[in-house]
């Protein structure tokens, strides 16, 4: 199975990010945390947390991804929507209908200056809603369309995380993970 990535920027919110790739990994899949710190695989998040990515970024790796999912937080994702490469990255994977996913702030500050969520449903963080894209903002906790999956904020980080493994493995494999956490 190809690997995903979640990206790290200072300013991630902790429980989008960690839950995310813990429920990944129960699931069985492949999923590497990578940092966007020049030559630093050290992130600090939003509320003091510093973690140590898997890895410092690598654009080389990115076409071949199954995922690229972003936390939230801030100004994590106002760091994440400022870095190059990243946003280069995310395009190429979205002309090639390649999976991303986003959570909380990411849907609005990062993906939505993109196009990536012109004409799609869509949520974000309540009052982050970005109004210069045509995203139609859903009133809910997660929502996919298409290859792109979008959460609200830290209380949908388990759910949004599920929604990636269904996703990908199916929705079985999903509800065994959540019987799992007693989800």
């Amino acid at each position: 199975m190809k690997t995903s990535y979640l990206f790290l920027a200072d300013g991630f919110e902790e429980i989008e990010a960690l839950a995310t790739v813990d429920v990944l990994r129960r699931a069985g899949m492949a999923v590497r945390t990578m940092s966007i710190n020049p030559n630093n695989r050290l992130v600090t998040g939003a509320h003091g947390v510093t973690v140590t990515a898997d890895l410092a970024l690598d654009a080389a790796l990115l076409p071949d991804a199954l995922w690229l999912i972003l936390p939230g937080g801030m100004p994590g994702a106002s760091n994440l929507a400022a870095c190059q490469p990243l946003t280069e990255a995310l395009l190429a994977h979205h002309e090639q209908e390649g999976n991303i996913a986003a959570i909380c702030a990411s849907p609005s500050i990062v993906l939505a200056p993109l196009g990536i969520l012109d004409g799609r449903d869509a949520v974000c963080y309540p009052s982050m809603e970005n109004r210069d894209c045509s995203a139609r903002w859903a009133d809910a906790m997660v929502v996919q369309d298409g290859h792109v999956i979008t959460g609200r904020g830290p209380a949908a980080a388990s759910h949004f995380a599920l929604a990636i493994v269904a996703a990908t493995l199916g929705d079985d494999a999903a509800h065994e993970v959540a019987a799992g956490m007693l989800l």
